[in-house]
């Protein structure tokens, strides 16, 4: 049940952008510092988040705090580490997490060998301030730490140790908080990434962490929607939202961010309109990805990387989509030419072989939010234009792959199994939207079918959301597998004589449900 609109009336909410409700509650909100540090309210105090996977809404006295406050550095225990890339996945990483109160001097210790963390490296805190929603929420001051590492040898396993003043991790009595993580070779050689979107916290959304861990990827592609502190997901202030509940994420996913590079794009649940004109103040402050798009500063979710022979396009679906406009055409159509721009670049590369997009609404689905028809209009046409191999989606909370889609239609049925090239037959795009969070279905008549379980059906009848937010129905024949069930995808991409995509969707339980090849040229 959505909680009542306690900011802007809502027939007010309903006429203002992302941007004019953030002016709204900058000026309008109530501002008192009754602080409650991150990790107290999440249960656990100083030492992160509860085993229980719940919040307090209520802080208790321990828990509250002064922004000046001080904690002893030796109590504060930090928690949530999460890896990713620099703009160079040979030679950069960044290394995130959190603590639940400010300290002093935080950095990184990082060396060849665990027993020998002799280079220190700088953290910088970011510090962000969540507003008091009076009767609904205290004001939540959360700290997240980064360091950046420059200079890395290619194809390397370096270990590492979070720490700060009173808290180091090369101390006898904190070895067990090392981690490890291996930059992308000079070379390409064959690898495993891993993908989805729509995950949350939970038992569902922790098995698939688990699951996809033992894939062994070198990255994994997080599709948006990530941990659903907003609930309703409208990009409005109207929204239910619990900050506490990034805390409980973060130590959820610590168990396999921590040495698998964590990508992150932005959904519709992403957009928080506490923290900055465009929803994104927050996912900046948790989060350090390439800066390497067309404007870091306003759009943390657009860059792009390459590692081994695939170049990877991060994209932010909010500013296109038609279903849910709160920051539709945010950018001024930058977003778009830079991904022009990104896509020739990539595509003119002698070393790139692959060109894999992902971003969070859909392109073609037949589940819940069905298509979206700004999605299509902007960006379908540059996908075809420089012959992306695969797109990757989140959004519906299912796993569904079309046939290769050239022009609209089916270009090259792509059964289980088959494979396909995209400079002939067009592009299959998948929904991987199964990575933890309540699950959806398909339209009526149109059952799962998908390895093992294979229910030929020649269309389905389903919509695509147009400009003026009306769903326009349409009779599709490109649904091609359809499962309702958590899942994720796993693709081995091989370099060499013969390049491959070897893409496979894989159940909670690590049954194979799908699995398809790209080819170019074959």
């Amino acid at each position: 049940m959505d909680l009542p609109d306690f900011g802007i009336p809502p027939q007010l909410a309903r006429r203002m952008s992302m941007a004019e409700q953030h002016e709204y509650l900058r000026t309008r909100l109530t501002r008192r510092r009754t602080l409650v540090t991150a990790g107290a309210v999440a249960g656990g105090l100083l030492t992160g988040c509860s085993e229980s996977g719940t919040t307090t809404t209520k802080p208790s006295p321990s828990a509250t705090n002064s922004p000046t406050a001080k904690v002893p550095g030796s109590v504060v225990t930090p928690f949530g580490r999460h890896l990713a890339f620099g703009a160079d996945p040979k030679t950069q990483m960044r290394i995130s997490w959190q603590v639940p109160a400010a300290v002093k001097k935080p950095y990184v210790r990082i060396g060849t060998r665990p027993e020998e963390l002799s280079r220190k490296i700088e953290a910088e805190v970011r510090d962000l301030h969540t507003p008091e929603l009076q009767g609904v929420r205290p004001a939540f001051e959360q700290y997240y730490v980064h360091a950046a590492l420059d200079g890395l040898r290619p194809g390397t396993t370096y270990y590492y140790g979070v720490g700060h003043d009173g808290f180091d991790p090369a101390a006898p009595d904190r070895r067990s908080t090392i981690s490890s993580f291996r930059t992308a070779p000079a070379t390409p050689k064959t690898f495993v990434f891993t993908a989805f979107g729509d995950q949350g916290v939970g038992k569902d959304a922790a098995a698939n962490d688990h699951v996809l861990l033992r894939q062994d990827p070198a990255f994994h592609l997080h599709a948006g929607d990530i941990c659903y502190a907003n609930v309703n997901g409208r990009g409005k202030e109207s929204d239910s939202y619990d900050p506490g509940q990034w805390d409980l994420f973060l130590k959820q996913t610590e168990t396999v961010a921590r040495s698998v590079p964590w990508m992150v794009t932005t959904g519709n649940h992403d957009m928080e309109a506490w923290y900055s004109p465009d929803g994104y103040g927050g996912q900046s402050a948790r989060f350090s990805l390439p800066e390497n798009g067309f404007d870091p500063r306003t759009a943390p979710g657009v860059y792009a990387f390459t590692y081994g022979n695939v170049g990877v396009v991060a994209l932010d679906a909010n500013d296109v989509s038609y279903e849910i406009p709160a920051n539709l055409g945010y950018t001024d159509g930058l977003q778009t030419k830079w991904l022009d721009e990104k896509l020739r670049e990539l595509r003119s590369s002698p070393a790139i072989d692959f060109i894999v997009v992902f971003f969070h609404h859909c392109a073609y689905s037949t589940s819940t939010h069905a298509s979206d028809g700004g999605v299509r209009a902007e960006w379908l046409p540059l996908f075809a234009r420089h012959e992306v191999d695969l797109v990757i989606n989140g959004h519906n909370h299912v796993y569904e792959r079309t046939d290769a889609i050239k022009n609209g239609e089916v270009g090259k049925p792509v059964p289980i199994g088959e494979s396909t090239d995209p400079t002939r037959d067009g592009i299959v795009y998948v929904t991987a939207g199964g990575g933890g969070k309540d699950l959806y279905g398909f339209p009526v008549g149109a059952d799962e079918s998908y390895e093992g379980h294979v229910r030929e059906r020649e269309s389905v009848t389903t919509f695509q959301w147009t400009r003026s937010r009306l769903a326009k129905t349409e009779t599709v024949e490109w649904s091609r597998v359809r499962y309702r069930g958590f899942s994720f995808l796993s693709v081995e991409a091989e370099s060499g004589a013969t390049p491959r995509l070897k893409v496979s969707a894989l159940a909670q339980s690590g049954e194979r449900i799908d699995h398809f090849e790209v080819r170019r040229g074959a």
